[in-house]
């Protein structure tokens, strides 16, 4: 029956297929849903979705094919609770024979018990020791006086609406144009991981050991091996001033995260205005200059250069040999697309995040520097494709 509600999912372009179908009817026939609605609302939520963009999607899925099941189902529960609701006063007295037996039942006895008389019973019951009813001796119903062992029918609830779970949309923000978080931008940078076997200490390979383990007859065959360290070398350069200003708060949200992270062996972090013109800096304040010349003789091809800003300027700045140009101690002189290009020659991976709208990279500077660069939007799934991107083998 959930079939129709698979249908919706990818209708609304949510990657959902063969595998999460089964996944998911293996999930029911296991009861992890606990034959429930809302039940099945989670565990559906945590097999189908991938991706927290796809969080609302879901709700609204579920909505559309699920509305007005829970209003059937309340309407056989509300009877069944005003009939148990009804027994109050009169009650019998257990007979100490009556209760030594019931105080014998486990709760697996019970619950079989209570199963098979749901099964077999017709109509309301009232008093008795046998029946699920009301002002009985019966260890299934309300309002008798069975030993404590028993189930109760009837009472507060305790679960929540599935339905209204997803009507309140509480992921409706997560949108492939909304920008990051902190959290959000540590995740992605993750991606960054590599790691590398190095020095000459050693360390357990735990999977190593079980293998070896195992094709010694159960034998325990310890396995060593060289430590693993984080071998993935950054640059980070962040434009700074003037049109960056608005986004401020994005970029330092960016440079914290980057900061946090600790699968990184090196990262570096350097600052410029608009444009690279022969030197970066240590600080946002320009101070402590580096040569980029002495840059690329320090850092080899192999680090990941991750370029950030609105790639915003007047032309001259970027191209024209009247402009910002820096001139080197030799004598070089060059403009600011050419000092770009050299960087991105020299390292084999490397990306230009900018948080200005894609809307509006045509027809400016924007457009340049994506012709040197592969530029993505920084937003979620912007950084997850750069990410991605850099670990690629070039």
């Amino acid at each position: 029956m959930f079939i129709p509600f698979l249908y919706e999912l990818r209708a609304r372009e949510v990657p959902v297929g063969a595998t999460e179908a089964v996944a998911l009817a293996k999930a029911l026939e296991a009861g992890l849903h606990e034959q429930s609605l809302d039940g099945f609302y989670h565990v559906a939520r945590s097999i189908l979705i991938h991706s927290e963009r796809h969080l609302d999607d879901f709700d609204q899925a579920f909505l559309k094919t699920f509305r007005g099941v829970e209003v059937e189902a309340k309407k056989l529960k509300d009877e069944l609770f005003d009939w148990v609701k009804e027994a109050r006063q009169n009650l019998p007295e257990l007979t100490d024979e009556e209760r030594a037996m019931l105080e014998e039942l486990d709760p697996e006895t019970l619950e079989r018990m209570f199963q098979e008389r749901m099964e077999e019973q017709k109509g309301k019951h009232r008093g008795g020791n046998h029946w699920i009813g009301t002002e009985g001796t019966s260890p299934f119903g309300n309002s008798g006086k069975a030993a404590r062992q028993g189930i109760r029918v009837g009472g507060a609830g305790k679960g929540r609406s599935a339905i209204k779970t997803a009507d309140a949309r509480l992921y409706a923000g997560y949108r492939q144009d909304l920008t990051l978080d902190v959290r959000q931008m540590q995740l992605a940078l993750r991606k960054l991981r590599t790691f590398a076997r190095v020095g000459g200490e050693e360390e357990l390979d735990l999977d190593g050991t079980i293998e070896a383990t195992a094709k010694n007859a159960g034998e325990l065959e310890v396995v060593v091996r060289p430590p693993r360290r984080p071998n993935t070398r950054v640059i980070l350069m962040m434009d700074v001033g003037g049109s960056m200003d608005p986004f401020a708060h994005l970029c330092s949200r960016l440079f914290s995260a980057t900061k946090k992270s600790t699968h990184f062996k090196e990262l570096r972090t350097y600052y410029f205005h608009n444009c690279v013109y022969g030197r970066v800096y240590e600080t946002e304040r320009f101070t402590d200059p580096i040569r980029v010349t002495d840059l690329l003789h320090e850092c080899g091809p192999h680090y990941k250069l991750i370029m950030v800003g609105d790639a915003l300027m007047a032309p001259y700045e970027l191209m024209s040999p009247g402009g910002s140009i820096h001139w080197e101690s030799d004598g070089e002189r060059a403009e600011g697309i050419v000092w770009l290009m050299r960087l991105q020659k020299h390292f084999r991976r490397s990306i230009w995040l900018n948080p200005e709208p894609q809307k509006y990279w045509m027809g400016n500077t924007i457009e340049n520097i994506a012709s040197v660069f592969d530029m993505f939007p920084l937003t979620l799934d912007g950084l997850g494709e750069s990410m991605t991107h850099l670990m690629k083998s070039k």
